[in-house]
């Protein structure tokens, strides 16, 4: 740049010089001829002279020009943080101030641009959807941790490489597939195959144009909603047939009773008892529902005070204690030996006598007669504890983890004999979750089963 000034400028000054001389050779051509030594010197003299203003002129000119290339590059480097200065006129530093300018805005929108794509990250990492963006090819773009999770790659790693090389199972290939091959958002149910088994979802939407033919692939776990669908199953059908049961009998018993066993007074009474037992025992199953419906929807309130649990425990034991005598059970308390006098929980009352009355009853009803049923109390730490032992028939180690399921018996006929609506231990756990503690049972066959139930104690 510079050298291009300064000839630029000695050009200019010898075409002067050259026109000069034109004009004195057009009026006096001899005199020219005869003073060319002394042209020539003065010649000489003028380029030499003119030669220091061009230089310093160039110099000048062409260090603010150089100084915005300079500046320039740095910013096209990416250096937007870089503020050019420059020692020119005003046209220079015009220039170096618009350039100052635009390097701001655009600085602010690499700044902006750069926040967007954090928080949408961010936000792609906390979902509880995997997220993952394929190309045209099926290469990895993004993948969110989710769906890492679900289908079992590292995301960090999957980028780049084709979506067939980190999920390694066909049907959730054939899906995207189809995805891509589909005009709109192509959905489908995959039964996910691996250390963890899953149910997913897994939705495909193209992406739009000119984004070209690539897709973002969202993956839902609906393991849980599986799970749930299949219990509320369950429960239709086990509630279906708690409540067949007694309506059948009801039923079949009032036909006998208006074929003419009515007119039998004694058979009457016997029809008529049965008729009572199966209304009670639907009453208790309606009543059963409708508590365990109340306490799952939390409308019930529960109101968390101190209670002593050698009264509430002395109270349950007398109020159940004619079952009791009707099969010759012995009713023990046992307090604790060295722990603390009037031991307390903090618990709802109403909730703590349900619990008790539902393990001490359904004790009673698994003990055969002339066994023992210990009800033994203490405290340690910040939880107090009861615990409800019988010498029953006892639980079988494949039907421990299920009996606080509803309706789950593990003995379905003897269950139904002994007068059980299947709800009990179901209603008990949630007592017990909902007032914050804990609830347990160890068993052995043959032998009796124990529950244990721990709570908070006050302060």
């Amino acid at each position: 740049m510079f050298w291009r000034l300064f000839a630029t400028y000695l050009l200019l000054v010898l075409t002067a010089v050259g026109l000069v001389g034109v004009l004195i050779f057009r009026r006096h051509g001899t005199l020219l001829f005869e003073m060319a030594d002394d042209v020539a010197v003065t010649g000489a003299l003028v380029v030499l002279l003119a030669a220091v203003p061009a230089w310093v002129m160039a110099r000048r000119f062409a260090r603010p020009l150089g100084e915005l290339t300079a500046g320039a590059r740095r910013l096209a480097e990416g250096d937007l943080g870089h503020v050019i200065r420059v020692s020119g006129g005003r046209e220079h530093a015009g220039v170096a101030a618009a350039l100052n300018t635009m390097s701001g805005r655009v600085a602010d929108t690499f700044d902006q641009l750069a926040h967007d794509r954090e928080q949408l990250r961010a936000i792609l990492s906390g979902m509880v959807e995997g997220v993952v963006a394929i190309d045209p090819d099926q290469r990895v773009g993004f993948a969110n941790e989710r769906a890492g999770v679900l289908l079992e790659f590292d995301p960090a790693a999957a980028v780049g490489r084709r979506l067939w090389e980190v999920v390694r199972q066909r049907g959730f290939q054939e899906i995207v597939d189809q995805g891509l091959a589909a005009a709109d958002e192509h959905r489908a149910e995959l039964d996910w195959k691996g250390p963890v088994g899953r149910s997913l979802t897994v939705y495909v939407s193209r992406l739009p144009a000119p984004a070209a033919a690539g897709a973002v692939v969202v993956v839902h776990d609906t393991t849980e909603l599986r799970r749930l669908e299949r219990l509320r199953q369950e429960f239709v059908a086990n509630v279906s047939h708690e409540l067949k049961t007694p309506l059948a009998v009801i039923g079949s018993t009032v036909e006998a009773l208006q074929d003419g066993a009515a007119d039998d007074a004694e058979t009457r009474d016997v029809f008529l008892a049965r008729v009572a037992d199966e209304a009670a025992r639907l009453m208790a199953l309606i009543t059963d529902l409708l508590s365990l419906a109340r306490i799952e929807s939390a409308g019930q309130v529960l109101a968390a005070v101190p209670v002593r649990l050698d009264r509430a425990i002395a109270e349950c034991l007398e109020r159940l204690s004619a079952r009791a005598e009707e099969k010759s059970l012995t009713l023990v308390e046992k307090p604790p030996a060295d722990g603390p006098a009037g031991v307390e929980a903090l618990a709802d009352a109403g909730a703590l006598r349900q619990v008790l009355d539902n393990l001490v009853d359904n004790a009673i009803k698994y003990t055969p007669d002339g066994g023992r049923i210990t009800v033994r109390w203490s405290a340690a730490g910040g939880q107090a504890w009861f615990e409800v032992e019988d010498t029953g028939i006892g639980i079988g180690p494949a039907d421990l983890p299920r009996v606080f399921e509803r309706f789950y018996r593990a003995d379905k006929a003897r269950s139904r004999d002994a007068g059980g609506t299947g709800l009990g231990l179901a209603i008990v756990k949630h007592l017990v979750q909902a007032m914050r503690g804990t609830v347990r049972a160890a068993s052995r066959p043959g032998k009796g089963t124990t529950f244990r139930v721990a709570l908070p104690r006050p302060g």
